[in-house]
């Protein structure tokens, strides 16, 4: 239904549907909740939505803190900080999410509501620090989450930084889940990309409304994949439920019902009965003496010689660059593969297995490429599928398990955009990585290789330290993405490179990286020997600084390292709270009601090196 106006004094008296196209007048509309007759859901703005679920009277805006505003200084056809602005007026919203308490059928809730107006509800970083305030909102205060999404994905415009938020909300989640705190996701019409495949599907329950599309790779994206067309009612929120991907699909007019149900869940008292009993989990001895002899300590480096960026994907890109299994072949001893997901498959753009690093055991996990194009199409290009990413969750907790660290290799154009990975549930298995990543209670060093493509890469990086290699690209989108969606141009990509600040010197400047590998001259694939006893050499030197760290204070540090992407200027950059809390530990505040169960530690305001 067209209902586009930004006030209610240029609303017509008018509204057309558009889906039946009936014409039904305005106030009727407004009294349907937006739905027209044909069960169409109109789009709802943000202060639309939280005056129809939220209880009259009981809304109270919670402030939030913004990020600093054009991290890249990204400039396509105009100015990213100009967009803001006219954005900004235009909607009258100073970014893409709104955040309240209140009630809903008289049970406290926080909110969280995504507008699409605002940039098509993309996650920059401060929507992601709106929705890391509001979990630490409803951490402090005891009471559920409630988010709702509309959203075309993560901000290109803020490139990486823009991924970080989606480490960062999907640990938020998984803070909420050691307090006992339920999340609750509304999926309105569209949930796609970094939002689907973090925060939007982590929630304990996930409902639509009817038509609401979700998923991660958009419809268009992925016909161009399978080059065929997608069937009727592709990804919507019916089929979802079929699929298994979501709990309900409830109409607009009995959402609020269902929320306070949800919300009204009582839990056990405290005293009514003992938990088992979890052992603490003692330090990892140290390992044998790092074997550095291929290489100097990269821990004073400065920093690469900037390439141009373009120049960066390509080498990225070469056909002769180390692959995953080329890296382990040379860096580990003993490598055992494992294989499958144990639920549907084994994907096989996804190795992993048991290996030795040093005298030291470890987990190795990575995406696999190939060299030639029958290798490269077998391995799909390292894109991998659900089970992928499942196959690698699955090889995590088994490190967890036997108390050996993660390392990761990366080598990703992106997830596999299609037709079976998302029925699959693409969105959920990333998002899944990331919050158990980022809550392993064993060391992880995570090595950028070759491409790092949007959240595909993101669900092997959460990590206690991030490396990359010399030549290597980290990005929110590949540069032709960029420029097709933005210039309008695919020939525009080597300008959108340098504007999303892919390569390994720009990463190391915001952060988003610890270290850069160094790498033989001219690139890895003049020297595949060299280049991996490099990335061989950083690695133990980075878990050198790891190993011999008390568990509480890893899984602290790793907490705040990504806690304080996007977080504004002169607040502190632990886990929770910090400035917003006044000095007040919130999570020693949160204990879940039940005797002697073990309770998330806050994260200190400690930054990892970089």
């Amino acid at each position: 239904m067209t209902h586009t106006s930004e006030s209610p004094r240029a609303r017509p008296a008018w509204v057309r549907c558009n889906r039946c196209h009936t014409i039904t007048y305005h106030k009727r509309f407004e009294r349907a909740l937006g739905v027209c007759g044909c069960g169409w859901h109109a789009p709802l703005t943000a202060p639309e939505r939280l005056a129809q679920l939220l209880d009259p009277g009981s809304h109270h805006p919670l402030p939030t803190a913004h990020a600093a505003e054009d991290p890249l200084g990204f400039v396509d056809t105009v100015p990213y900080s100009q967009r803001l602005s006219r954005t900004r007026a235009r909607t009258g919203l100073d970014q893409a999410v709104l955040c309240a308490r209140g009630t809903i059928g008289g049970w406290p809730v926080v909110a969280a509501v995504m507008d699409f107006r605002f940039l098509g509800g993309s996650l920059g970083c401060s929507e992601g620090e709106a929705i890391t305030q509001a979990a630490e909102h409803a951490l402090r205060e005891r009471v559920p989450l409630l988010m709702v999404t509309a959203s075309g994905g993560a901000r290109m415009q803020e490139g990486t930084l823009s991924l970080m938020q989606m480490a960062k909300t999907s640990q938020a989640l998984g803070d909420l889940d050691r307090a006992g705190l339920p999340a609750v996701s509304l999926i309105t019409d569209p949930t796609y990309g970094g939002v689907a495949a973090s925060f939007a599907t982590l929630a304990d329950v996930v409902v639509a409304e009817p038509g609401a599309r979700m998923g991660f790779a958009g419809p268009r994206v992925i016909e161009q994949t399978i080059r065929q067309p997608l069937p009727e009612g592709f990804q919507t929120a019916e089929l979802l439920l079929r699929q298994g991907l979501i709990d309900e699909v409830r109409p607009r007019a009995g959402l609020r019902s269902l929320l306070a149900r949800l919300l009204g869940v009582r839990r056990v008292p405290a005293g009514s009965w003992d938990p088992p009993h979890v052992p603490e989990v003692p330090p990892i001895p140290d390992p044998p003496a790092a074997d550095t002899a291929t290489v100097d300590s990269i821990a004073g480096m400065g920093g690469p010689e900037r390439l141009d960026a373009w120049e960066s994907v390509r080498l990225a890109r070469h056909p002769d660059r180390p692959t995953t299994l080329d890296h382990i072949a040379g860096m580990f001893d003993g490598f055992q593969e494992l294989h499958g997901d144990r639920i549907s498959g084994d994907c096989p753009a996804i190795v992993g297995g048991i290996a030795e690093l040093s005298g030291q055991s470890v987990v190795v996990i990575g995406h696999q490429k190939g060299h030639h194009s029958r290798e490269l199409a077998a391995r799909n290009f390292g894109m991998a599928s659900p089970n992928g990413y499942r196959k690698a969750a699955r090889l995590m907790r088994l490190a967890q398990k036997l108390r050996i660290p993660v390392i990761t290799l990366i080598d990703t154009p992106g997830a596999y955009p299609g037709r079976e990975a998302e029925e699959q549930g693409q969105a959920q298995a990333i998002a899944e990585n990331i919050r158990l990543m980022a809550g392993l209670t064993v060391p992880t060093v995570a090595v950028v290789t070759g491409e790092g493509g949007s959240g595909g890469a993101l669900a092997l990086a959460v990590a206690d330290r991030v490396l990359a290699c010399a030549h290597a690209v980290y990005s929110v989108i590949s540069p032709e993405g960029c420029a097709a969606i933005v210039w309008k141009d695919p020939a525009a990509a080597p300008a959108a490179a340098t504007a999303l600040s892919l390569d390994a010197a720009s990463l190391l400047r915001l952060g988003v990286i610890d270290a850069v590998v160094p790498e033989p001259p001219g690139g890895a694939h003049h020297d595949p020997v060299l280049a991996t006893g490099l990335v061989r050499a950083a690695v133990i030197e980075a878990l050198g600084e790891l190993l011999d760290r008390p568990v509480a204070e890893l899984v602290r540090a790793r907490a705040a390292r990504f806690r304080a992407f996007g977080r504004p200027a002169g607040h502190a950059s632990g886990s929770v709270g910090s400035a917003a809390s006044a000095g007040t530990d919130e999570r020693a505040d949160t204990a879940d009601p039940v005797p002697d169960r073990p309770t998330p530690e806050r994260a200190t305001a400690e930054t990892v090196s970089r």
